[in-house]
């Protein structure tokens, strides 16, 4: 059986946090913006911070497992 939990909180963590396509923090003119679509270094940084803080509480932490298959 392969463990597909750290794939699953990875992609699905990516794509949450992707800077601008559902938040942005900080934003351009406010300091949190929504659906802007743009971003910028400072976004970029925040992001990958809490990406990886994010990914470190689900797999180390709390340990999300997911099997799939026989």
């Amino acid at each position: 059986m392969s463990d597909w939990g750290p794939v699953f909180v990875a992609v699905v963590l990516f794509v949450l946090l992707t800077p601008g396509l559902l938040i942005q923090i900080p934003g351009r003119s406010r300091f949190i913006e929504f659906s802007s679509f743009q971003t910028s270094s400072a976004s970029i940084l925040v992001h990958s911070i809490l990406y990886f803080a994010l990914v470190c509480i689900f797999l180390l932490a709390i340990g999300v497992h997911m099997y799939i298959g026989s």
